[in-house]
């Protein structure tokens, strides 16, 4: 985060202690990336979802005013990733650890006078996770705090165009790994690091499962416990041969100016939003 320092972001860990007695409690957010160490199919790196969610705060803080009362704190780059650990290289906490070492981060945001807190997260396992940690943080420590997954920010250019769109509705179901939209950003971020060879069409199990179970497999009605090699025994599940990287630069331009938007409105949320407690019922 040190390119994202020199703008609308200021790491955390960059301050002195005395400095947080000057910060504003109603106006600063801490903003905590959150990513994983765990495989992506045969074509790309481990650390995807820590470098997508890096890259998007730095781009983001090309739109973020200098004086944005945003501080970044240390990217947490292993997490929860126990559907990935039959394959080598992925490392992964217990849900038990994940939990904790979040909440103790949010302690540490709580006890330097920070009430806001978002978490911009980079892994889908995560999500489930994020749901249990953020409400014990509001209701252990007061603060006012949001999980963002970034893709689902929205991936519309500025003449409205969205981008998702562009993604066959066949991939957008269940493209859910190192697919089409995961390797066209790492195409555009850090092509050298992709693995052309390695880059095919991988299918998903789940996709039989829609064809012949009307609801174990509508994609609402239950939710599957998969492990990745219960999808596809390589390890992704989408069309990775159809990655663009000038469309993965444009998927990143989009997920940047939305996020540096979410940022900007948590600034302005009052911290009322969060009540003490309920309201007494009015005696007649």
């Amino acid at each position: 985060m040190t390119s994202a320092a020199s703008s609308g972001l200021r790491r955390w860990a960059d301050l002195a202690w005395p400095d947080f007695a000057a910060l504003d409690p109603a106006r600063t957010v801490a903003v905590l990336p959150l990513g994983a160490t765990e495989q992506h199919g045969p074509h790309l790196p481990l650390d995807v979802d820590t470098a997508i969610v890096e890259a998007l705060l730095a781009r983001a803080a090309a739109h973020l005013p200098a004086e944005a009362p945003l501080l970044v704190l240390p990217t947490l780059a292993v997490g929860l990733s126990p559907e990935h650990a039959a394959f080598p290289g992925t490392l992964t906490l217990t849900p038990e650890t994940a939990l904790a070492l979040l909440r103790d981060v949010a302690a540490g945001v709580a006890r330097a006078g920070v009430r806001k807190f978002v978490i911009v997260n980079g892994h889908g396992g995560h999500v489930g996770l994020l749901d249990v940690a953020t409400r014990a943080m509001r209701s252990q420590h007061g603060l006012l705090v949001w999980s963002v997954p970034w893709w689902q920010l929205p991936l519309v250019e500025p003449d409205g165009h969205d981008l998702l769109a562009d993604l066959p509705p066949h991939e957008q179901r269940f493209g859910v790994h190192a697919g089409r939209l995961e390797t066209a950003v790492m195409l555009a971020l850090a092509p050298q690091r992709v693995r052309r060879a390695a880059l095919q069409t991988f299918p998903s199990s789940s996709e039989a499962r829609a064809r012949h179970h009307a609801l174990l497999g509508n994609g609402r009605s239950a939710k599957f416990a998969w492990a990745m090699q219960d999808l596809n025994p390589l390890g992704a599940a989408g069309d990775a041969a159809a990655a663009d990287a000038a469309w993965g630069e444009r998927v990143l331009a989009a997920a940047a100016r939305s996020l540096a938007q979410l940022l900007l409105e948590a600034v302005q949320v009052p911290l009322s939003t969060l009540q003490p407690g309920p309201l007494a019922p009015t005696r007649t």
